[in-house]
């Protein structure tokens, strides 16, 4: 009787034994995640470092929010430092708007202006970071965001002087402007670039597991323990996301909404993102997703080729992605009803089972 006993506590013990040893096991095989946040670019930076030990994750985003926070401060639109002194792009625009002397510029701005040029030819114009005159007429260039006195008039004279990247003229370490009116605002690039720049730094570091999220522009390296990273697509009227998806190894991600940076105006909603063509914010579109596979400029994709589709007609949407070599994309209209690619399609998973149904949603004719 008690020999019976004893084969069976021992026999418990073991088990428990072993339960710990997998318990233990499985915690050595699914890595840690270090995460942290900060605020940079106006909007809220997270990001996440697995397989690292604490010490060294935070040492490795603590320089890389130091990066961003300087990447900012050189690419603000309109902001003086402490010292009361412009950004570089500031005293860029201020030389722009003297004329047509050259003026020095540093090589990563030299790479900015050369980057943002061909982006916005190959979207014919709808990506134009030359009107920064427009935005701030409409008073995007401040912290908050207030119903503005809309000028008619200011606006028409604005859009007649078609301020463009193509008017800047780069020569080696100089540039200047053929036209005064162009004044740089690179807040439809800035948070891409800096992804990319994120990225590489990790990937020097020696990182291979990481999310890096800036403003809802995020983009992944490897995975999260033995599965890929997963984000959420925000609702641009609701709180939470509509869906979900996997973002695998050197993916990209972003979206671009009329949900964070608006006023309204009696019942109408004015957004951040103008058309160049028309000069007035964009109202016939609530947001747009773009999903870009890896390559050498995923981050900056993820933040540039959103806007050409979100400026771009219903009609002419397909066709914008196309001109950007956008093959995953969703259009949510001013009415809620949704738009996607049938790439893009596959990799949805909606957390509203009947959310397709309820919101018609329609694949669209790639081109």
């Amino acid at each position: 009787m008690h020999i019976d006993i004893l084969k069976w506590r021992i026999h418990i013990l073991v088990i428990g034994l072993v339960g710990i040893a997998l318990f233990t096991l499985r915690n050595l095989i699914t890595p840690a995640v270090y995460h942290q946040q900060g605020y940079v670019f106006g909007t809220l930076v997270d990001i996440s470092i697995a397989g690292e030990n604490k010490d060294r994750a935070a040492s490795l985003i603590s320089h890389i929010l130091q990066d961003f926070q300087q990447l900012h401060q050189q690419l603000h639109a309109w902001k003086l430092d402490s010292q009361g002194n412009p950004s570089a792009l500031g005293e860029l625009n201020h030389a722009f708007a003297q004329g047509t002397e050259p003026v020095t510029v540093s090589p990563r701005l030299a790479e900015m202006l050369k980057q943002t040029q061909a982006f916005s030819y190959q979207s014919q114009g709808l990506f134009n970071p030359a009107i920064g005159h427009l935005i701030s007429t409409w008073g995007f260039h401040q912290d908050t965001f207030e119903p503005v006195a809309i000028d008619d008039k200011k606006i028409s004279t604005l859009v007649q002087a078609k301020p463009s990247m193509t008017d800047i003229v780069i020569q080696g370490r100089t540039a200047y402007s053929r036209n005064q009116q162009v004044k740089l605002d690179f807040g439809g690039y800035a948070k891409g670039y800096a992804l990319d720049e994120a990225a590489n730094y990790l990937r020097q570091q020696g990182i291979k597991h990481a999310l890096l999220n800036i403003g809802g522009n995020i983009l992944a390296l490897g995975q999260n323990g033995d599965k890929p990273w997963r984000v959420g697509i925000q609702h641009p009227r609701q709180p939470g996301a509509i869906a979900t998806l996997d973002l695998q190894d050197g993916w990209a991600i972003g979206t671009s909404g009329d949900y964070q940076r608006y006023f309204m105006l009696g019942d109408k909603r004015y957004c951040h993102i103008i058309d160049p063509r028309t000069g007035y914010p964009v109202q016939h579109t609530q947001a747009v997703t773009v999903l870009i596979p890896p390559q050498k400029y995923a981050g900056v994709l993820s933040d540039v080729a959103s806007k050409p589709i979100f400026i771009a007609a219903a009609p002419d949407k397909a066709q914008a992605a196309a001109n950007m070599g956008i093959t995953h994309f969703m259009v949510i209209d001013a009415n809620g009803g949704i738009s996607l690619s049938h790439a893009i399609s596959k990799k949805l998973t909606w957390l509203d089972a009947n959310f397709e149904k309820q919101h018609h949603v329609q694949i669209l004719e790639t081109r």
